[in-house]
């Protein structure tokens, strides 16, 4: 008679159930991983026997990874740590020293500050407060000169701005770098300088022009957005579905509608079409099947609690798999803050 409510604490720790009217199993314990009648102690070698990172899928701009065997405290501490502690390069100063185009000074500034650049910020420092200039360890510098003039070889005929007007379209492309001290043969094969060349900055007519000098400084995505690496940091739970009993035929082909491409495929199985669960990673927990009285009953859709699917998207700035192991550097170094802050306190 006890074996059901053993597994029913067995569920609480391992799983997150989506019923039809709300979830179970959300609530969390004051001690994360710990739960009455276990012995939950902290122990090295067992978390790292559980703990895993898989990486599933990766690119040049795009991470997927799996993180095993971790509480949802420190999994979204990554998260967040990507987001917002990892230093960036980023355009800080705008000095404007001519602007005769439509976009005011202020919106200008802000458009060139979101732009990411490409350089690799662990090799420079960060600026020292008050410091208006600036040294070749703190601060790049790139410089946007530009003046729209027109074409005297275009048609007569023609109302094409793209033929009439000599630079009249603004990139970022058009942005350049200008070393600072001994910028120029330190970063000799860095091509330093915004991650991507078309983004529209301006459009201009015969006679305008832009004269700006820009500064890059160091920085994190909590003090400013445009420091941020990351276009997109989330994690999500492993879906898990469980098929109660046997499904077939026409409920089997309902059933697979029911779910995300991928999750269920009807199989022929001793001449019986058979509903089988192929992959429940691919789910998104709609809970569509369980607007269906007649399938509501034959499967249980959950999550298991420390299985962490992470998402990670750069900017360009940096290669995802480096941010990953950047956030890394961050959380242990707060770690060892932390531990040197207890042992001081002990000591006094």
């Amino acid at each position: 008679m006890m074996a059901a409510p053993m597994r029913n604490v067995d569920e609480i720790r391992d799983r997150v159930i989506l019923g039809e009217f709300g979830v179970r199993n959300v609530h969390s314990t004051d001690f994360p991983g710990n739960y009455p009648g276990y012995d939950d102690t902290w122990d090295l070698g067992k978390f790292q026997k559980n703990f895993r990172l898989d990486v599933v899928h990766m690119d040049e701009n795009t991470l997927e990874f799996d993180m095993v065997g971790i509480d949802a405290a420190i999994a979204n501490a990554f998260r967040r740590i990507l987001l917002a502690e990892v230093p960036t390069m980023a355009i800080e100063k705008v000095f404007i020293y001519n602007n005769t185009s439509i976009i005011q000074d202020e919106i200008l500034a802000h458009r060139l500050g979101l732009i990411p650049i490409k350089a690799d910020p662990r090799l420079f420092e960060y600026r020292n407060a008050g410091d208006e200039e600036g040294t070749e360890i703190d601060t790049i510098q790139l410089q946007l000169k530009i003046k729209c003039s027109r074409n005297m070889r275009a048609a007569k005929d023609s109302s094409d701005p793209k033929e009439l007007y000599l630079n009249h379209m603004v990139y970022s492309k058009d942005i350049t770098w200008v070393p600072i001290g001994n910028q120029a043969d330190v970063f000799a094969d860095a091509k330093i300088g915004p991650v991507h060349d078309d983004i529209l900055l301006a459009q201009l007519r015969p006679g305008q022009e832009l004269d700006i000098v820009m500064h890059c400084v160091k920085g994190i995505g909590k003090d400013h957005a445009k420091f941020s690496p990351v276009a997109t940091a989330s994690y999500r739970l492993l879906p898990e579905i469980t098929l109660l009993q046997t499904v077939e035929g026409e409920k089997a082909e309902r059933l697979k509608r029911c779910f995300s491409a991928g999750v269920i495929e009807v199989k022929n199985i001793n001449g019986k079409q058979m509903a089988k669960v192929v992959n429940s990673r691919l789910d998104t927990c709609s809970r569509e099947v369980l607007r269906h009285e007649d399938l509501k009953n034959l499967v249980k859709i959950g999550r298991v609690r420390d299985h962490f699917i992470f998402s990670v998207e750069s900017t360009g700035i940096l290669p995802p798999d480096v941010l990953v192991s950047e956030a890394i550097n961050v959380l242990i170094a707060k770690c060892q803050k932390f531990l040197t802050e207890l042992e001081s306190s002990e000591m006094e």
